[in-house]
């Protein structure tokens, strides 16, 4: 399979594959030093998307991926990236709808029941 050129239309159609099918579906990457390229490929065994890249900044577009990889895999094909961030990392203005409970706590002022063993 010829490898993708456009990241966008990588990330499209990987997650397209994700979300269709998340427990079968893998995402693979291979760094070769010598060459300094980045590899990565996204495969449900019946479909294979494959993107090659050189650059470091394309480094947080597969943190990206990797988070829905994630996403997904744990929370069904109906889950979003966003709702699992934590706050820091969102962008300005957003806020996460879901949190754990010790994180809805302390949004509240209470503390946490866990207290440390002196």
């Amino acid at each position: 399979m010829p490898f993708i050129e456009s990241w966008d239309v990588f990330y499209q159609r990987a997650e397209d594959l994700l979300r269709a099918e998340p427990l079968r579906t893998r995402c693979v990457t291979k760094y070769r030093h010598c060459d300094g390229k980045l590899e990565i490929k996204v495969t449900d065994d019946r479909e294979c998307l494959k993107f090659k890249t050189d650059q470091a900044q394309d480094l947080k577009r597969l943190e990206k991926l990797s988070q829905l990889v994630f996403t997904v895999s744990v929370h069904g094909e109906q889950a979003e990236v966003a709702d699992y961030l934590p706050e820091s990392t969102l962008p300005a203005g957003q806020a996460a709808s879901k949190g754990t409970k010790s994180q809805q706590d302390q949004a509240q002022g209470g503390k946490s029941k866990r207290s440390r063993r002196q």
